[in-house]
This record gives C-alpha cells, structure tokens and sequence, in this order.
C-alpha cells in the first residue's frame, strides 16, 4: 500500500544510536528529500529511504 514510515526511536534502535542523534540523521534525510521534491513528515523518515541511505538497500538485497 502506502509507504511505511520510521520514527526517529526506530532510527536510534536500528543504529544503536542515541535518540538525539537518530533525530539530527532524519532531519538530514528529511532535508535531502525535500531538495528532490518530497514531502517529509517532522521526525519521521521513509523507510526505502533510510534503509538505502544507511547502507542496507540494494547491498542487503543481494546478500538474501
């Protein structure tokens, strides 16, 4: 359906990151979105997006 979203303790728990930092990283993503013409939400990120940028996208897929 619909993009899933995380929340920013998402964020920190799947870093192993504090929740401040976490908060400073969706900012950041959040900013690059909106360069590209996205929407963002305030303190949350989409998850394809995070997961690409934080190294897990097309690398983990071939991994599986």
């Amino acid at each position: 359906m619909g993009a899933t979203f995380m929340k920013v303790q998402d964020v920190a728990d799947e870093l192993g990151i504090s929740k401040s930092y976490a908060y400073k990283i969706v900012q950041k993503l959040n900013e690059e979105l909106k360069a590209q013409g996205f929407i963002t939400i305030s303190g949350r990120i989409n998850k394809q997006y995070f997961l690409e940028r934080a190294c897990y996208g097309e690398k983990q897929k071939e991994r599986d």
